[in-house]
């Protein structure tokens, strides 16, 4: 596992680490899920979940980590999160401390499914997040089902948006959504100072990014606080 911050800006502390899955020799994460298919895609979710727990509760993370599962991969939600509970307790990690994210560009074969997932993983108090909103198979129509506690808008959206009205009024689009319905947003992807100070402009607080740091192989990168923040 590689570890990535999303950072708080306005109190310049880390929110959470997101663990991104990497092959034993850093191999990245493209090469690995292409390898994934019906008939290890359970084992290797439940796997990264392990993983990802040992990882934190080695490098005492003092806040969320975030773990990528893919739903498509999860039977029975109760059953599946055992594994990642009895990880918790071994290795000592606080369950208060994990989010579990679902990324719209997995094709969903059962919404029903996956609003059974949610429900129960909320039912044990973990928070939720939709990774990668706006590019995925359902967009909007995801939250009409089911509101998470937070959504990752896509790099896609965040790419160069300070020089992108369509992109801004898309973004502002969401964000009014997600206020009316509680939810966090996180901004993926950011690059740039003018794309971050937009992004606050409009009241997003939460952020990911080369900008702050960079993915760390089995370690917690250094945050580069950009000046004035």
């Amino acid at each position: 596992m590689a570890f990535q911050p999303i950072v708080h800006l306005r109190s310049r502390s880390v929110y959470a680490y997101e663990a991104l899955v990497r092959g034993a020799d850093n191999t990245g994460a493209a090469d690995i899920l292409d390898r994934i298919n019906e008939s290890n895609r359970y084992m290797f979710d439940q796997s990264c979940r392990v993983k990802a727990v040992e990882l934190a509760a080695k490098l005492a993370v003092p806040c969320f980590v975030s773990i990528n599962f893919l739903p498509n991969a999860v039977y029975q939600a109760a059953t599946c999160i055992r594994a990642t509970l009895q990880a918790a307790r071994r290795f000592g990690f606080p369950i208060d401390q994990l989010i579990f994210e679902v990324t719209e560009k997995e094709e969903l074969v059962d919404k029903e499914h996956l609003k059974s997932i949610i429900r129960e993983y909320q039912r044990q108090g973990f928070k939720t997040a939709i990774d990668d909103f706006g590019a995925g198979y359902s967009n909007l129509n995801l939250l009409a089902e089911f509101q998470p506690d937070l959504i990752k808008l896509d790099m896609a959206l965040v790419h160069r948006i300070d020089k992108d009205p369509v992109r801004q009024a898309i973004v502002q689009g969401a964000l009014g959504v997600c206020r009316a319905l509680d939810i966090d947003v996180i901004a993926e992807g950011v690059e740039t100072l003018a794309e971050m100070d937009l992004l606050a402009d409009m009241g997003i607080e939460l952020f990911q990014g080369f900008l702050f740091a960079q993915p760390a192989f089995e370690r917690l990168p250094v945050v580069t606080w950009p000046e004035g923040t």
